[in-house]
């Protein structure tokens, strides 16, 4: 049993370490520079170090957006939250049709993706602890249906 805690302490120890050090981490000049030049409208910037990418939250058009973009400045995706009946009619149906139309919806989002593609993230609770994140394409076809924290 003391081994179990012992290595748990360790494991929170070195995630915690890991963390810290990627808060620390500076933006990539390459990925600052492709975010100015693909947003520059945007005010309220806030940058975030995911590890694996990086995260900017702004504002633009008086709308919320966040964007991510790898180490080499490279664009990945953008996403804006937005209101239920906005959603396309597919991507609606395709809810509808799916095994969550009786959950909650708690949040609605449109992702622009490279390539000129759009999926849509409908955020869906049956209680405070089952939450999933469904991924839908612009088509209406359920992609993913993750667990959400």
């Amino acid at each position: 049993m003391k081994r179990i805690i012992f290595l748990s302490v360790m494991v929170s120890f070195v995630s915690f370490i890991h963390y810290a050090h990627a808060q620390v981490r500076k933006i990539p000049a390459a990925v600052t520079n492709a975010f100015s030049e693909k947003y520059s409208e945007a005010k309220n910037v806030e940058w975030r170090d995911r590890l694996s990418f990086f995260s900017v939250a702004f504002e633009m058009d008086d709308e919320q957006y966040e964007a991510r973009f790898n180490k080499k400045g490279e664009w990945l995706s953008t996403e804006r939250e937005m209101e239920a009946n906005d959603l396309p009619d597919v991507v609606n149906d395709g809810f509808e049709k799916s095994k969550y139309a009786d959950w909650e919806q708690r949040g609605v989002y449109r992702i622009e993706l490279p390539g000129d593609k759009l999926q849509y993230r409908i955020r869906v609770a049956k209680s405070d602890i089952q939450q999933k994140n469904l991924l839908f394409s612009e088509k209406g076809k359920l992609l993913k249906d993750n667990l959400a924290l």
